[in-house]
C-alpha cells in the first residue's frame, strides 16, 4: 500500500465514521485552537509594546517628576525645587552624546473652547524641542520655537482630534483658543495618528491626538499652580548614539543627584531597558502559554491512541485477510499511522479556524491587539500532525505485529 492510498484510505473511514472521527478530533481541535490563540495574543501584546517603546523613543531618557504628598513634599522642597528648567540647562550643558532636551508641564484646564464649542484635549506646556524627542509631526503651520519660549507667547498648536472638536472642517490656523481665562493664536496643527495605549511599564503614552501645546515658558508663567510642585513634569532627552543610552543614564543620574541635594524627587527611565524588560516578560508569557496550550495537544494525541488501538481491534479479522492475501508488516503500518495523521490533520485545520476566531474575538470584546501570524499556524498544525503520528505509532506496530492465523480465528 502506497502512503498516498493509505491516506485516501484512511479518509474514507474517517467519513464511514463521522461522529466518532469528530469526537477524537476535539482535542486536537482545541489544542491547536489554543496554542494558536495564545500566539496571537502575545504578538498581538509584543507589536504594541513596540509601538509604545517607539513612542518613547530607543534613544530617549525620560525624567519624570515623582509625586509627593504631605511631610515627604515638605521636606523634599526644603532641599531641591524638583524638576525644573534648570536641570534642563545643566543637562544639555554637561552630559555628553545629548542631542535635543525637551521640557513638559502639565495644564489642568477647566476650560478649552474656540467659536463657541469645547474640547477635553489636554493642554501641556512643552520646549521647543519637544517635537523632536517624541517624533510629532505637522500637518500645517508651525511648532512651538525658542522665540516663543523666551517672549512668554500665547500660541498654540493643536493635536488632529482637537482640532476637529474646536474648529471641525474649518480653518484652525491663526484662530483663537481660550484655555482657562488666557487666549492663544493657533500656529500649527499636527498630522492623524491612530489612538494607542495611554501607558506602558508605568510610563504615561497619551495619544497626541487630543493634546494642545503651549510654550512650558507661558504655562508656567499665565496659570496657576501648586507653589510647592515640581516646576516641570518630565524631561526627555534625546541621545546623538541609541548605544550610549545606559551609560548616559549613570552619568545623568549622578547630575541629577547633585542638583537635587539627593532628594530623590524625580525617576529616571530608560526606554531601552523598558524594551528588554518587556521581551524577556512576552518570551516568558509565550512559553508559559505554549506549555499550557500544549497540554490540549497531548491529550488530545492520548485521545488518538486511545481510538486507534480500539480500530485495531475492530479491524483485527480485516487485518489477518490482508496479511493472508501478501499484505505486508509495513503496508499494516502504513494503514494506521495515515489513518492517525488523517486525523490529527483534519484537527489541526479544525483548530487553525477556532484559533484565529478565538484571537479575533478577543481583540473585538477585550480590545487586545492579536496578530495571527503564519509561523504560529505553521507551528501548532505541524505539532498537531507530529503528535498524531507518534500517538499512532503504537497502535500501528501492535496492528502490523498480529499473527495472521489468529487474526482470521478472532470474532
Amino acid at each position: 500500500m502506497r502512503p498516498f492510498d493509505a491516506l485516501a484510505y484512511a479518509f474514507e473511514n474517517l467519513a464511514a465514521h463521522t461522529l466518532r472521527s469528530a469526537l477524537t478530533m476535539l482535542g486536537m481541535m482545541f489544542g491547536v485552537g489554543a496554542v494558536i490563540a495564545m500566539l496571537s495574543i502575545g504578538a498581538g501584546a509584543e507589536q504594541e509594546a513596540l509601538k509604545m517603546i517607539e513612542r518613547l523613543g530607543l534613544r530617549n531618557l525620560v525624567v519624570r517628576s515623582k509625586a509627593l504628598e504631605g511631610t515627604e513634599l515638605a521636606e523634599a522642597r526644603s532641599k531641591s525645587m524638583g524638576l525644573s528648567m534648570r536641570d534642563v540647562a545643566a543637562i544639555r550643558e554637561a552630559v555628553p552624546g545629548v542631542e535635543h532636551v525637551a521640557a513638559r508641564v502639565a495644564i489642568a484646564p477647566w476650560m478649552v473652547l474656540a467659536a463657541g464649542t469645547k474640547t477635553d484635549a489636554r493642554v501641556l506646556g512643552v520646549s521647543e524641542d519637544w517635537a523632536d524627542v517624541v517624533s510629532v509631526t505637522l500637518a500645517e503651520g508651525r511648532f512651538v520655537d525658542t522665540q516663543d519660549r523666551l517672549a512668554h507667547a500665547q500660541v498654540a498648536v493643536l493635536g488632529d482630534a482637537a482640532r476637529r472638536d474646536l474648529f471641525g472642517a474649518g480653518e484652525a490656523l491663526g484662530q483663537p483658543v481660550k484655555v482657562n481665562d488666557v487666549w492663544f493664536e493657533v500656529i500649527g496643527v499636527l498630522s492623524s495618528e491612530s489612538e494607542g495605549g495611554s501607558s506602558f511599564e508605568g510610563v504615561s503614552l497619551g495619544s497626541t491626538a487630543r493634546e494642545i501645546y503651549v510654550p512650558v515658558s507661558t504655562a508656567q508663567r499665565k496659570f496657576e499652580r501648586d507653589p510647592q510642585e515640581a516646576p516641570l513634569e518630565e524631561v526627555v532627552v534625546r541621545l546623538a548614539d541609541q548605544g550610549a543610552a545606559r551609560r548616559t543614564a549613570g552619568v545623568l543620574a549622578t547630575l541629577l543627584d547633585r542638583l537635587h541635594s539627593g532628594v530623590a524627587d524625580y525617576e529616571l527611565v530608560v526606554p531601552e531597558s523598558l524594551l528588554r524588560q518587556s521581551q524577556k516578560t512576552q518570551r516568558l508569557f509565550n512559553l508559559v502559554m505554549g506549555l499550557i496550550a500544549g497540554i490540549s495537544l497531548v491529550v488530545g494525541g492520548i485521545g488518538i491512541m486511545n481510538i486507534m488501538l480500539a480500530s485495531v481491534l475492530e479491524q483485527t479479522r480485516e487485518i489477518g485477510v490482508r496479511r493472508a492475501v501478501g499484505a505486508r508488516r509495513r503496508d499494516i503500518r502504513t494503514q494506521f499511522l495515515a489513518a492517525a495523521f488523517a486525523i490529527s490533520l483534519v484537527g489541526g485545520l479544525a483548530g487553525v479556524v477556532l484559533g484565529v476566531g478565538i484571537a479575533q474575538a478577543v481583540a473585538l470584546w477585550a480590545g487586545w491587539p492579536t496578530v495571527v501570524t503564519a509561523s504560529s499556524i505553521v507551528l501548532a498544525t505541524g505539532v498537531s500532525a507530529a503528535v498524531g503520528m507518534v500517538s499512532g505509532l503504537y497502535p500501528a506496530q501492535r496492528a502490523a505485529s498480529l499473527d495472521p492465523v489468529e487474526a482470521l480465528r478472532y470474532e
